[in-house]
């Protein structure tokens, strides 16, 4: 499986956490899609089948990431 860059697999996440903490799914439908647009193209990057999953994996293929550490995974 090809493997995004870390520079991109961070615009990805940091594109969706911030409109994640901003509420952008209540937002306008081009904000909404442009979300869902974001998880989608996590989830091609990262060979998974959910956002959730794909911040995780994603998270964990960045630079400074610590393999041993999925904490993220309980939630």
């Amino acid at each position: 499986m090809l493997m995004a860059h870390p520079a991109v697999l961070n615009n990805l996440v940091e594109q969706y956490t911030t409109l994640e903490l901003l509420h952008a799914e209540a937002g306008s439908p081009e904000v909404r899609e442009r979300m869902a647009e974001l998880a989608r193209t996590l989830c091609v990057a990262t060979g998974t089948g959910d956002v959730d999953t794909a911040l995780v994996a994603a998270r964990h293929r960045l630079p400074g990431a610590r393999p041993e550490d999925d904490s993220l995974l309980t939630h």
